[in-house]
């Protein structure tokens, strides 16, 4: 499966942002238990993060991205990108 990653900034502040985190990492874990092997974190500096994750298609990963909390409430702003691997 192809990887797309989705680069994020944060648009509300911290403490709305902080409500949501749970509901992101356990949407995380559950994309890992369907097999997108998804990865997710944070920049040392403030404001941004990133999902790493395989979809079959970018109209999968799209789908996929929309059901992040993060995004479903209004936390971030994305930009989505497959990324294509060269080297494993």
């Amino acid at each position: 499966m192809p990887w797309f990653v989705k680069i994020e900034e944060g648009i509300v502040d911290q403490v709305t942002f902080d409500q949501y985190i749970p509901a992101h990492k356990a949407f995380v874990r559950d994309l890992i238990t369907k097999g997108h092997q998804a990865k997710t974190g944070y920049w040392g500096e403030r404001g941004g993060g990133m999902l790493l994750f395989q979809a079959a298609s970018m109209d999968e990963a799209k789908s996929i991205v929309e059901q992040d909390p993060l995004v479903k409430n209004g936390c971030v702003k994305y930009k989505l990108h497959q990324w294509c691997v060269v080297v494993e």
